[in-house]
């Protein structure tokens, strides 16, 4: 019987935990069918599909691969796998080399010629879909930032209005004018900082 490992994951913070969940239930219902020993899963929360290198539980799953601990990975889609060709060719050549076979458990990818073919469109709209976001996301940002809008990022000394805009925060915006002053009268960063803690103020993160 093949041995297989499962990847699976989810590339926002926004999403949610069932999102893997989901993706290793798919992964074993398709190696139940095809007679397949699931030995391993690994995963990544929250992280994009761009970032191979900075992806743990995909990192662990290749070198593990290297050491002969599974024949096949099955993947729920292949953009679970990489989001960019560089990535996805680079991290295939090494799964081949270990003899590892890459299955998607939804995408039906044949073997032969058309296979070759069909992967490679499915790799292209995985990238595509990726830059296609960023870049929308991208330009809403500097949208409403042409807007005066806040983009939901928080600042010291400012509040989040419900008209999407920046307003003044009366607890510490006071502290951001009196900061102001002292670096006026030649106060160095590091005194400032020290008075604004001493006075009981954090970053918005909750730092000193």
């Amino acid at each position: 019987m093949t041995r297989a490992a499962i990847y699976a994951r989810f590339s926002s913070s926004r999403q949610r935990e069932e999102s893997i969940e989901d993706q290793v239930r798919v992964c074993r219902e398709y190696a139940k069918v095809h007679g397949i020993d699931i030995v391993a899963t690994y995963t990544d929360e929250a992280k994009s599909g761009t970032e191979a290198d900075h992806r743990p539980g995909f990192q662990r799953m290749v070198a593990d691969a290297g050491k002969g601990a599974f024949d096949a990975l099955i993947v729920y889609k292949v953009d679970r796998f990489a989001r960019n060709r560089y990535d996805s060719a680079t991290y295939k050549a090494k799964l081949k080399r270990a003899g590892v076979e890459l299955l998607s458990a939804t995408e039906g990818v044949p073997d032969g010629p058309e296979g070759i073919i069909l992967e490679a469109v499915l790799e292209g709209m995985a990238e595509y879909y990726s830059a296609n976001l960023s870049q929308n996301i991208r330009r809403g940002i500097r949208g409403n930032a042409l807007k005066c809008r806040h983009n939901s990022q928080r600042i010291f000394g400012y509040s989040c209005g419900a008209d999407g805009r920046y307003h003044p925060d009366p607890e510490t915006a006071p502290a951001v004018e009196a900061a102001y002053r002292a670096a006026a009268s030649g106060s160095t960063m590091a005194e400032i900082a020290r008075d604004l803690n001493g006075a009981g103020h954090r970053t918005v993160r909750g730092s000193a």
